[in-house]
């Protein structure tokens, strides 16, 4: 079976300013990646460059063993929330049944399957009694879960959430916490933006180091080292260095 996601030689500028610079690495079937670094790093451009929304200036992206765009409906993506309009007049089940529309054929509308899985979607992330609620009523923990929900409904085969855990109460935090252990056991590929090392260390099996460059691919108790903890992080003094120094996981 080919990998989820193939990433060769990547390199991305804007108006000539370096985002990423080389970056590579192969993300396998049912496998939670940590993408980890400071601001600016190109964490969101890397998500995007997946997406297709962003063009490489140098190197390749596979996904699922092909083109970005023959995978692309494989693909779903979780944003930030600051990125989204809270204020855009849609209900929960109508950003939910979102997930479905990369499946439907050209001027199709979504038929009695695609309500089912909706409806079994919303349930898993107990939403369910939310369906008729206006986005930007919900509280952050409610608006994860909507958009979470969408991912799940478009059953996708590789996921990118960039900072799922931003604002969200411990019961979301959990909710969150148990589909990732469900999406790697289903043999998906998730990719994941978190900025708390000690959950990266708990739930990834792997975590990239990013910092414009790759600094470290690999297995959490090798990668969350204070010497590798400075490289990312530009030497500066981090709550995180004490991760490294304990070791992840103690």
């Amino acid at each position: 079976m080919n990998p989820a996601v193939e990433i060769h030689n990547l390199s991305v500028m804007y108006d000539a300013r370096p985002v990423l610079l080389g970056v590579s690495g192969v993300v396998g079937h049912g496998e939670v990646v940590g993408i980890v670094g400071p601001n600016g790093a190109g964490k969101s451009t890397l998500f995007r460059s997946l997406l297709g929304l962003v063009a490489p200036t140098t190197g390749t992206i596979r996904l699922l063993g092909g083109s970005i765009a023959a995978g692309r409906r494989w693909i779903a993506y979780l944003p930030q929330r600051e990125v989204i309009d809270w204020d855009f007049p849609l209900v929960v089940s109508d950003v939910v049944t979102m997930g479905r529309y990369p499946h439907l054929g050209w001027g199709r509308f979504p038929g009695p399957a695609d309500r089912r899985v909706v409806e079994a979607c919303m349930d898993a992330l107990e939403i369910s009694d939310l369906r008729d609620r206006h986005i930007g009523e919900l509280s952050g923990g409610q608006q994860q879960r909507t958009f979470l929900a969408r991912a799940l409904a478009q059953n996708a085969r590789v996921l990118l959430l960039d900072e799922p855990f931003m604002g969200v109460d411990a019961a979301t935090e959990a909710t969150i916490l148990e589909l990732l252990r469900r999406l790697r056991a289903e043999g998906k590929a998730v990719l994941i933006v978190d900025h708390d090392l000690a959950r990266a260390a708990e739930t990834c099996d792997r975590v990239m180091l990013l910092n414009q460059r790759l600094v470290a691919f690999g297995p959490p108790a090798q990668v969350l080292t204070p010497g590798l903890l400075r490289v990312t992080y530009g030497g500066r003094l981090t709550p995180l260095e004490s991760l490294g120094a304990r070791g992840p996981g103690a």
